[in-house]
């Protein structure tokens, strides 16, 4: 399916998708967020096991709103929540999501960042959320994911004081994982897509859910998600073939079923 405004590469078990709007800096407007649904989808209809996002360039990342329709909005069109349904339809994708932040993530960029599972910065990249500067708050799941992420204590010191995170201040707070030159941000996040390809599908599926219920869940019913999930997987074929290749000492032949 063709896209206006972003690329999407499908490469076996990998898929990678771009904002490519490298004009505005990628920014999502309404028509980028239309299609970023569609890619989801499309990616899920492919039954990917990891989706690397990027964006278009080596400035930025993903930038948030444009400045004058932010200005134009009004209250109905926040509660309308269009960014943060795409934020949440990232982060319960079936795919294991690697963000490659390969410039500025301010605004919606640094909140779909944190919607992806795993994050890796290129020296370049800058994270913030300057809503605040702007007389408004974050408003797709800034003020959620990233506590949740960094801690309460840095969540506020960035979201309170508009701080702007260079890649070596997030990589010390744990918002990424990883920093490497720009030219070698891809071969990073598909090393990166690599390990995870490496694992057994259906259990990396089912651990992504059972982390993302306990964000949500209080530990007794986590607790519950957690053992029903496992026993799913104790039933599996990968079980049986993960098990038996680590007996026999070689590298185990994963299906997914």
């Amino acid at each position: 399916m063709a896209y206006r405004n972003l690329e999407l590469e499908m490469g076996g078990r990998v898929a990678t998708l771009t904002v490519s709007r490298p004009e505005v800096r990628n920014a999502l407007d309404g028509e980028t967020v239309a299609e970023f649904h569609r890619a989801l989808a499309d990616v899920a209809a492919a039954r990917a096991t990891v989706l690397i996002v990027t964006g278009k360039g080596d400035k930025a990342f993903v930038s948030g709103a444009d400045i004058s329709a932010i200005r134009e909005r009004g209250r109905d069109d926040a509660l309308a929540s269009i960014n943060s349904r795409l934020m949440a339809a990232v982060e319960a994708h079936e795919a294991v999501t690697i963000a490659a932040v390969n410039g500025y993530a301010l605004g919606g960029g640094c909140e779909l960042a944190l919607a992806c599972d795993l994050r890796i910065a290129a020296e370049s990249a800058v994270f913030g959320l300057p809503e605040p500067s702007l007389g408004i708050i974050p408003g797709a799941g800034g003020t959620q994911r990233l506590p949740r992420i960094v801690g309460l204590g840095r969540a506020k010191e960035m979201i309170l004081t508009g701080a702007r995170w260079d890649a070596s201040k997030a990589l010390a707070a744990g918002l990424v994982s990883e920093i490497v030159p720009l030219a070698e941000l891809m071969a990073a996040a598909r090393a990166m897509a690599d390990r995870v390809l490496s694992l057994g599908p259906l259990a990396v599926r089912l651990a992504k859910a059972a982390v993302n219920a306990s964000t949500q869940m209080p530990l007794g019913a986590g607790l519950a998600f957690e053992s029903m999930a496992q026993a799913i997987t104790f039933e599996s074929r990968d079980k049986l073939e993960g098990t038996t290749a680590f007996l026999e000492k070689r590298r185990p032949r994963f299906t997914g079923e």
